[in-house]
């Protein structure tokens, strides 16, 4: 999918000249449109674009701001044009260059330029936010009016990927500045932009109640690519049982968080229900530090847990949409490996490895967070599944549930037995799962290091280093067999995400970084 990207060999540069679709539309002032009420389960804290992270924030600054790249739909396989109608990658990986589209303007009728970019992507680096990580080793420089330089300290072929976050939106800096922005840590415009967006996108913020709503007004200056269908659009924090109920009685026409159950239950004729996999994978770990457990540290013992685990019960228990990752990497990112290569049940082998661990009277703790659900689905259930599995094989747990506060400090400091745990792509890129590398984020939180698996290292940093589109998606999936078959870690299930309409939204495409296109959702004729 990289290689799609790319034009040339990679003595040569990357050039890539992205379709302009985006200018010229002439704006949208003097139509009128439908009011659109969704609810969703906030996870809300800003929609400052320097400082937001969570999904709410993403979904929320994704429809009033522009980034430079953007996805499509649901392909997370080639960048489009955002505010840049063209990006060239150096051989080395090392420098970006940006074209900006001609004609954008923002919501006050000014036009987007070179500084604002500037600006906006100096300000995520330079405000050290949640975000601000996005950009780690890179400078952003102005080449001339029309063009931007993004330089990286080492080689980065994820950057093209990165870009279309919802934290690196651009914003226009004129006022942002004069409402108390910055590029460094003295930056005061939080407030400001929670109460006033200052973007390019379909739509503006009109208010903002992180605990309860946002309220989002169409941007009669756009000029993207498609006019936004709605005059307003109010997202609601509704959990999800209620959401099932509004949604039916009509008081909302869209519904993010209902579980596989529960849209079972819809009346499909009165609303569309749009299901697919989402691209968290849920893990099993196990600690490999001999002074945590002397079973999770042993690998016959790890071998036999993988073998115990019958990965189609765990589906039937997740829903219907959801499927199993045959690697950390989920089915739509590359490097993923193909379904064929998912992990098997093998109760004979498992009690074979079993056999050879050593292991006899221990009860490893299984950690998870007890009260939180993924898309509906509850840690609690597939840890109750789980021990039942292990058990049939032989294989004694002790389920330790406690809150997320509580128990994320353990998972973080490597305090876990066991735990199960999920991952959702910071982008889609498969460096983003160097974390289950040994000695990377989350190979650490299972006390294991590079000396431990000197063959998964290895193939961790040969992937890590190359530039080459097909080379590099190669490499990715060797890692990922040699994490199957020698880490720690065990890929569970990727759940499914369900997007509950009314029959008169189009548009509702679930995307695994800002959930839904707000500006992308559209009014059928006739009807609201």
């Amino acid at each position: 999918m990289f290689g799609a990207r790319r034009s040339g060999a990679l003595a040569a540069a990357v050039a890539v000249v992205l379709a302009v679709a985006a200018c010229g539309s002439g704006g949208s002032a003097g139509r009128s449109g439908p009011t659109l009420v969704i609810d969703s389960t906030f996870d809300l804290k800003t929609v400052d674009p320097a400082r937001e992270y969570e999904l709410t924030g993403q979904m929320l600054t994704h429809g009033m701001y522009e980034t430079l790249l953007t996805f499509e739909g649901d392909d997370l396989g080639t960048p489009a044009p955002g505010l840049a109608s063209a990006y060239e990658l150096s051989p080395d990986a090392r420098t970006l260059t940006l074209t900006l589209a001609t004609g954008r303007v923002f919501s006050d009728g000014s036009p987007v330029t070179a500084d604002d970019v500037v600006f906006s992507l100096q300000r995520v680096i330079g405000v050290k936010g949640n975000p601000s990580f996005l950009l780690d080793g890179v400078t952003v420089a102005k080449k001339d009016d029309s063009t931007v330089v993004l330089t990286s300290a080492e080689p980065n072929a994820a950057l093209p990927y990165i870009l279309p976050n919802p934290a690196l939106s651009i914003v226009n800096s004129k006022v942002v500045t004069a409402n108390g922005g910055t590029t460094d840590d003295k930056d005061g415009a939080e407030k400001f932009l929670n109460g006033t967006s200052a973007g390019s996108g379909p739509y503006m913020l009109k208010s903002l109640d992180v605990a309860s709503q946002a309220v989002l007004a169409r941007n009669p200056a756009y000029n993207g690519p498609a006019e936004p269908a709605y005059d307003t659009i109010v997202i609601r924090n509704v959990q999800a049982a209620t959401q099932v109920l509004n949604v039916q009685k009509g008081d909302s026409q869209v519904a993010l968080d209902l579980s596989g159950d529960q849209v079972s239950g819809l009346d499909q004729g009165k609303l569309t229900v749009t299901s697919g996999p989402s691209a968290y994978t849920i893990f099993l770990f196990l600690n490999q530090g001999a002074d945590i457990s002397t079973a999770t540290s042993n690998q016959q013992y790890v071998s036999a847990v993988k073998k115990a685990i019958d990965y189609a019960g765990l589906l039937q228990v997740a829903g219907a949409g959801s499927v199993q990752p045959a690697s950390m990497i989920p089915t739509m990112i590359t490097g993923s490996l193909p379904a064929g290569e998912a992990p098997k049940q093998d109760l004979a082998g498992a009690a074979a490895a079993l056999a050879a661990s050593g292991v006899n009277g221990q009860t490893p703790k299984l950690a998870y967070p007890s009260d939180f659900t993924l898309l509906g689905l509850s840690f609690q259930t597939i840890a109750e599944r789980l021990q039942s599995q292990l058990a049939a094989a032989g294989i004694t747990v002790e389920l330790a549930p406690a809150p997320v506060a509580t128990e994320l400090d353990n998972y973080r400091n490597g305090k876990e037995e066991m735990g199960l745990w999920y991952w959702g792509p910071d982008f889609p890129d498969p460096s983003n799962y160097l974390a289950f590398a040994p000695d990377g984020l989350i190979g650490k939180r299972a006390n294991w290091p590079a000396s431990a698996a000197p063959d998964i290292d290895r193939a961790a940093k040969a992937a890590a280093s190359v530039v080459d589109p097909a080379e590099r998606a190669n490499l990715y999936q060797e890692f990922q067999r040699s994490l199957n078959a020698g880490g720690p870690f065990i890929p569970l299930v990727q759940p499914a995400t369900n997007i509950v309409t009314a029959k008169s939204v189009t548009g509702a495409a679930y995307n695994p970084i800002w959930t839904l296109d707000l500006g992308a959702v559209g009014a059928a004729a006739g009807g609201q």
